[in-house]
């Protein structure tokens, strides 16, 4: 029976939250730089100290070509968000699977430090790859939901063999 542990629900909220972060700070700054000119904006203050004798000042000027950033940043993110959203490990009867494909066979798991999984939430484990190197991956709860099925899983194939 296989266990499955999707991407976790902490980044999934971290990226929404910093898309609609880059979003609004793109609103906010072409507003002021591009509406605050008429007579019915909210900010014409802003226009009035900021815009001498029809020059734009330095802060006008980064209001009107920051929100272009903000947007692409935003685009960035959204691009990344859905890349690796679907994103999962599987923890099957003879090996887990990474998110990128990689298979580690249990009987290469040399050793399973989770020290700090009950209370930063995050445990570490090496294994010898094919050419014999050790490698340590790190898994973290805030990147993967229902690690710690995949932890018990781990620890129960490592101390059976």
């Amino acid at each position: 029976m296989a266990i499955e542990a999707p991407y976790g629900k902490y980044n999934k909220s971290s990226f929404k939250i910093w898309i609609f972060l880059f979003l609004g700070a793109a609103a906010i700054f072409a507003y002021d730089g591009y509406l605050s000119k008429y007579e019915w904006s909210f900010r014409r203050s802003f226009y009035d100290e900021h815009v001498i004798d029809g020059k734009p000042d330095g802060d006008m000027i980064f209001n009107q070509k920051s929100p272009f950033a903000f947007v692409g940043l935003a685009a960035i993110l959204t691009a990344w968000f859905y890349a690796r959203k679907n994103k999962k490990l599987i923890a099957n009867d003879n090996e887990l699977i990474l998110a990128d494909n990689t298979k580690i066979p249990y009987d290469s798991i040399q050793k399973i430090n989770r020290t700090y999984f009950d209370s930063k939430g995050h445990f570490t484990f090496t294994y010898k790859n094919e050419n014999g190197k050790e490698i340590d991956i790190k898994l973290d709860r805030r990147t993967y939901d229902n690690l710690k099925e995949i932890l018990e899983l781990l620890v129960e194939k490592i101390s059976s063999t």
